[in-house]
């Protein structure tokens, strides 16, 4: 199963180059997400733009395979990612800013998806949780009684982009989602918390 790495955007919020290379443990917080979906057992794919050339010298220098889009927003990057990939199945869709991403957690999220017997599936992590990590999330809903934040994790079926896909909604509670690194602040959380959140 493929699995869509976005890492086209500015990063302009952290301000400190190309975001997806910003290094946690010595490592680009791209490839502890790139390693996790490997682990898991998917076909990971960075999508990058002209926004992000580094990103794409490193994944050559990797032989990490990336599709090169017109940088014009994540749906849009996503899209055009899809297009040339001629997707019809389902196919895992990642943040790169995660590098606390688990296989384990990815396999979970795929089981839940096929118990679901829906189209599509979304993945969110209780506001209470990141606050209790001092994180403060910047969208929320309220999944199965529980106000919740995003995790950037996301499942979709190719043979239906464009249109509506019915989503079952998962509710993780794994501490290490809380960390969705967009400010310098969140950067020194995820410093301070990663090893212990990695055992």
């Amino acid at each position: 199963m493929r699995a869509l790495i976005m890492a086209g955007g500015g990063g302009t919020r952290l301000g400190m180059g190309e975001k997806p290379l910003v290094c946690i443990a010595g490592r680009p917080m791209i490839s502890w997400v790139i390693d996790a979906f490997t682990k898991a057992g998917c076909f990971p794919i960075v999508v990058t733009s002209d926004k992000t050339p580094y990103t794409k010298n490193w994944c050559r220098a990797n032989d990490i395979p990336f599709i090169s889009t017109d940088g014009r927003g994540y749906l849009e990057d996503l899209n055009s990612a899809v297009d040339v990939l001629e997707e019809e199945g389902p196919f895992f869709i990642s943040v790169s800013d995660i590098p606390c991403l688990r296989p384990e957690t990815i396999c979970a999220v795929w089981n839940a998806y096929l118990d679901s017997g829906m189209d599509a599936c979304s993945t969110w992590i209780p506001i209470a949780l990141c606050r209790e990590f001092g994180t403060e999330p910047r969208y929320q809903l309220e999944i199965h009684g529980t106000p919740a934040s995003p995790v950037g994790i996301n499942i979709l079926k190719g043979s239906l982009m464009g249109g509506e896909q019915e989503e079952f909604r998962l509710l993780l509670r794994e501490h290490g989602l809380v960390f969705n690194v967009n400010t310098r602040s969140e950067l020194k959380l995820l410093e301070t918390h990663f090893q212990s959140l990695m055992v």
